[in-house]
């Protein structure tokens, strides 16, 4: 009996092993396949033929990851779980491949990139409509699998097995990233684009070198108006045509007025002030109904550094004035080198719609390069530098989860934020000049401390620079020199420890406030051409796997890293 029992064990044994090591072979082939299928996601039709290949090899491992002998051996103890992963690692990405990526695959087995590019000003929109239902089950897929092996504990598992799980979850997240893109752009574009009648959308360009919590001023406008997929620019403005209203044209709340003032809702230039585009989208939409008497359907914004991106995708453009506008020159010309060449504001503002007007005849005549278009947007997006709002809550919520809606707070539900918002304190365009250091310097379990430093690389002779680029000791400011309100948002639940100022005794001198349920610090400072000032600030966190900080997006980007794992 011993005898036989040995002999049916040797078996089993070599049985599990033998299909162990032919699962493995299928299952490392579909991985590297499935590295190449996930980046072509962006082209969803070039990766028709390679989750073939991925189903093909994810089936047999299947296959040999699920008979009785193997889940037999899944009961014993330590390799019990060790096959377990296996066999689950293999029946998700099955579940991928078949259900997730092949509807998908056929689908678009006749698109191309090339089909949504702009023509003549319109863009094809059944391409979406064709896309949208196999690309909702692909994003639907992608999040359970990626939840399934997520899920998977390492802790018992033997090191190689341990580093092949990691790399499966981290391949079907960054799967599911670009599926998920591609559901929400085949949701949304349409109606966007006008597919169920008429839209008219505003796009704002943020002036990062007078900043304001979200970038900057909002400076030149320009009205979209789309139908059946047809683009036209039907209009521009200039921050200048506006008024100041004597009262906010939609209510405040008290925590409001008392941080930010009544000026983010009664001033154009001061609507991005509050750091929530949400919240200021709707403010510019009832400025502009009030002076042209149109409602329009939603507000889009960008900077400068955005519209450097985009330039990637459309190469250089020549632009009235003789300029070319390119991706290396666009964020030097078009916040420092504009105002040392026009000092009549009205001259600067008709070479900011010259500009808006020639890049947006770029995009949409078909010179653009799609798939460069795709990445610009992406990063763009992820640097907070392009936002979107729709008026249409259904539409809205299809940007739900992503930084696109500019939102107040993290977007990931298991990280907890600060925001380091940063505002002009005089009417300048300085903060070109200045630079920005900041990020989650430490955390433990029970307290993090967020490190902020500002420094003018402003020139030594600034004070001889124009006056509208100084702003001719507005507010008490000597001409050169850099005044900067800093909203410091504590993480949601997280009380302050202390504040201070590395490498001084005194102690900061700091304003607050609360603003949606959060506690704010105010920091001013004024630094002289090549002076910097840093501030510590330290509070208890709240129960996340990770501390992260957003920043203001400046026009030279943030220098330090932005969070920090706790141990």
């Amino acid at each position: 009996m011993l005898g036989g029992i040995l002999i049916l064990a040797v078996i089993a044994t070599a049985w599990i092993g033998i299909r162990g090591f032919l699962a493995y072979q299928h299952l490392t082939d579909a991985r590297a396949t499935a590295s190449d299928a996930a980046s072509a996601l962006a082209d969803p039709a070039s990766a028709a033929e390679l989750i073939r290949e991925v189903s093909a090899d994810t089936a047999a491992a299947r296959d040999l990851t699920n008979d009785l002998v193997w889940k037999a051996g899944e009961q014993l103890p330590w390799v019990g779980p060790q096959l377990a992963a296996v066999s689950s690692v293999a029946a998700t990405l099955n579940d991928v491949a078949s259900d997730a990526l092949t509807p998908l695959a056929s689908a678009a087995a006749s698109f191309s990139l090339d089909s949504i590019r702009p023509r003549n000003g319109s863009i094809d929109l059944s391409t979406f409509r064709e896309l949208e239902g196999a690309a909702s089950e692909s994003a639907s897929g992608m999040a359970a699998a990626a939840s399934v092996v997520g899920s998977i504990d390492p802790a018992p598992l033997v090191g190689p097995l341990r580093d092949a799980v990691d790399e499966i979850t981290s391949l079907l997240r960054r799967a599911h990233v670009a599926a998920d893109a591609l559901n929400r752009t085949a949701a949304l574009f349409p109606p966007m684009l006008g597919a169920d009648g008429p839209r008219d959308y505003l796009i704002v360009f943020q002036n990062n070198a007078e900043w304001r919590s979200l970038g900057g001023i909002v400076g030149a406008m320009a009205l979209v108006h789309t139908e059946n997929g047809q683009l036209t620019l039907s209009a521009q403005a200039a921050s200048s045509d506006f008024p100041r209203y004597d009262d906010p044209v939609v209510p405040m709340t008290d925590d409001e007025i008392r941080l930010f003032g009544r000026q983010p809702a009664s001033y154009v230039q001061n609507v991005t002030q509050i750091p929530d585009f949400t919240r200021d989208a709707p403010i510019v939409q009832a400025m502009w109904q009030r002076q042209t008497g149109t409602t329009i359907d939603g507000v889009i914004s960008l900077d400068p550094v955005a519209l450097s991106y985009l330039l990637e995708a459309t190469g250089p453009i020549s632009l009235p004035t003789g300029d070319e506008l390119n991706a290396e020159n666009a964020v030097q010309l078009l916040l420092n080198e504009v105002y040392l060449r026009y000092e009549d504001p009205r001259q600067q503002d008709a070479f900011f719609a010259a500009a808006a007007s020639s890049v947006f005849s770029s995009l949409t005549t078909g010179s653009v390069d799609p798939a460069a278009l795709v990445t610009a947007l992406g990063r763009a997006g992820e640097e907070h530098r392009l936002m979107i709002w729709n008026a249409a809550p259904e539409e809205q919520s299809v940007l739900d989860g992503t930084t696109l809606q500019g939102i107040l707070g993290p977007i990931a539900p298991d990280e907890a934020e600060f925001g380091v918002y940063l505002n002009a304190g005089t009417a300048s365009k300085m903060d070109y000049y200045m630079q920005v250091g900041a990020g989650v310097e430490s955390c433990t379990s029970g307290e993090g401390t967020l490190r902020v430093t500002l420094r003018s690389s402003a020139p030594a002779d600034a004070a001889s620079l124009p006056t509208y680029i100084t702003g001719s000791a507005s507010f008490g400011v000597p001409p050169g020199e850099v005044e900067t309100i800093a909203y410091i948002y504590l993480p949601e639940h997280s009380a302050l420890v202390s504040t201070t100022l590395p490498g001084q005794e005194d102690a900061p001198r700091l304003g607050g406030g609360i603003d949606a349920g959060r506690q704010v610090l105010v920091w001013r400072t004024q630094l002289a051409p090549g002076a910097e000032s840093t501030l510590d600030v330290t509070v208890t966190t709240p129960d996340t796997d990770k501390l992260t900080a957003r920043i203001t997006p400046t026009a030279h980007g943030v220098e330090t890293a932005t969070a920090c794992e706790k141990r």
